[in-house]
């Protein structure tokens, strides 16, 4: 199907609230939010036309409706999810800090002229940016809902990466949902940062000094010449369940003492990320020696105790609204990864890991923070070193999309969007809606190695299609 150029247009905005009065009062970041920049994050939700459901059920689920029933939910929501309705304020250290004032969330309500089935989802560069994705003008969460020519309704949200992690912001979503179905909260938000105090007197390997560095630490930037191929582009693609498990097979194979690996799907796919753009990759012309690939990595189960059963401070953690994020990343010669084969680049990211799955690295990773502080630091990886290229996998594996049913059925389609500014590459994989162990996978890369990703002979990501989500 041919790309079909569109206009979304605005119809009204306006800021909701959380439905109860609360103090105004001021939540410290962790330790752990301070290494994230200011990144906002979205995430679109797509639901086919909610008055078929309607018939069905017997509900009015006209647009209005739908406004109506999204807008009291989000109230009731940020009740208890009361930082999405703050601002972050910088304190007197310059280090930024959440003002929780119930300032509010912006709600946009939008139409777009065109339906579901001729969006071209995968170029959303040109489908979502800037059109179902809204731009966060004040506070921490902005919200918009559009409503398309053939009935169809996108909910997208924006929220500053500085607040919430992915897994926050699935907290937030789920619960959303279930009070827009008038269901009761299966779960509630912890704010609960002594979980992620410092130790006294903290300690910290050395290692943490590989992955992490402070921003003034770095060289200054250079002025770039910028080349078309250097240009960050975003494509979303399906990757089948039989291709998923060829690749963890290939990446399972036995290795020279006749020993077989166990390596994850997330671990082989990120293998054959890795060592597909390293294989097109010439020294000669780009002047690339190394080539580095990080994995982040969730540290909620990580920072659990040992200890036999499951305390009070264990069930924090696992409600736990913020970041827990560490972004542990091998850096290898350009022809060791093409020469090597997919077993051993899989081993590598084991590897690396490894570094990151322990409680003991999050602990240190929180003390390294305090005593860098108030100076800013940021993950080792984005600090490129102009010797070669670098690219973050972020596993949406657990992505509750299914979940995220406001009365009106599951989303046909639901991706992360996250065209950040940086050169270091994104890739987000993600459960697709088919539910048979194919994924979707959002893909944030420099053009010339997106070019290398669909050139592979190999075919493993396809391009997203209306046809694929039974959108025609």
């Amino acid at each position: 199907m041919n790309p079909k150029n569109f206009n979304v247009r605005v119809n009204k905005s306006e800021v909701v609230a959380a439905v109860l009065p609360m103090q105004e009062h001021w939540l410290p970041l962790s330790n752990l939010d301070l290494l994230l920049p200011p990144l906002e994050v979205g995430v679109i939700f797509c639901y086919l036309n909610p008055i078929i459901v309607s018939e069905k059920i017997n509900i009015n689920f006209e647009f209005n409706s739908i406004v109506k029933i999204l807008k009291t939910s989000l109230a009731e929501t940020l009740v208890s999810y009361y930082a999405f309705s703050g601002e972050i304020v910088e304190n007197s250290a310059g280090e930024p800090e959440l003002l929780c004032n119930n300032g509010g969330v912006s709600f946009i309500e939008a139409f777009g002229d065109v339906e579901l089935k001729e969006i071209n989802f995968y170029n959303p560069d040109e489908s979502i940016e800037g059109k179902f994705v809204p731009k966060k003008k004040h506070g921490v969460l902005a919200v918009q809902a559009t409503q398309l020519k053939c009935g169809g309704i996108i909910v997208g949200c924006t929220f500053d990466h500085r607040v919430a992690d992915a897994y926050s912001a699935n907290l937030f979503l789920v619960s959303w949902s279930e009070l827009a179905q008038c269901k009761p909260l299966s779960q509630l938000p912890s704010f609960r940062r002594s979980s992620l105090f410092p130790r006294h007197p903290g300690y910290y390997d050395d290692l943490i000094d590989d992955l992490y560095v402070p921003i003034s630490t770095l060289p200054p930037m250079k002025p770039e010449i910028l080349d078309p191929n250097d240009q960050i582009i975003s494509r979303i693609y399906y990757v089948t369940s039989d291709k998923i498990e060829h690749l963890q097979s290939l990446a399972n194979c036995h290795d020279q003492k006749g020993m077989k690996s166990q390596r994850s799907k997330l671990e082989s796919f990120s293998a054959f990320v890795w060592k597909t753009i390293a294989c097109g990759i010439h020294k000669e012309t780009s002047g690339f020696n190394n080539f580095r690939f990080g994995i982040v990595v969730d540290g909620r189960t990580r920072l659990i105790s040992n200890n036999v059963g499951v305390n009070n401070q264990d069930k924090s953690l696992k409600r736990y609204f913020g970041n827990v994020l560490s972004i542990p990343f091998g850096e290898k010669k350009v022809d060791e990864l093409k020469e090597k084969s997919l077993n051993w680049v899989a081993n590598v990211i084991r590897e690396f890991l490894d570094i990151a799955k322990t409680q003991e690295h999050f602990l240190g990773l929180i003390d390294w923070v305090e005593v860098h502080r108030p100076e800013p630091s940021m993950a080792k990886i984005y600090a490129m070193n102009g010797d070669g290229p670098a690219v973050v996998v972020s596993s949406g594996q657990h992505f509750p999309a299914k979940k995220i049913n406001f009365g009106w059925g599951q989303p046909a389609f639901w991706s992360y969007h996250f065209p950040w500014a940086g050169k270091a590459g994104y890739v987000m994989p993600m459960p697709s809606p088919k539910g048979n162990g194919d994924w979707i996978v959002y893909m944030h890369l420099l053009k010339w190695q997106m070019e290398l990703i669909e050139a592979s002979p190999s075919h493993v990501l396809e391009p997203i299609t209306a046809n694929y989500l039974n959108l025609i």
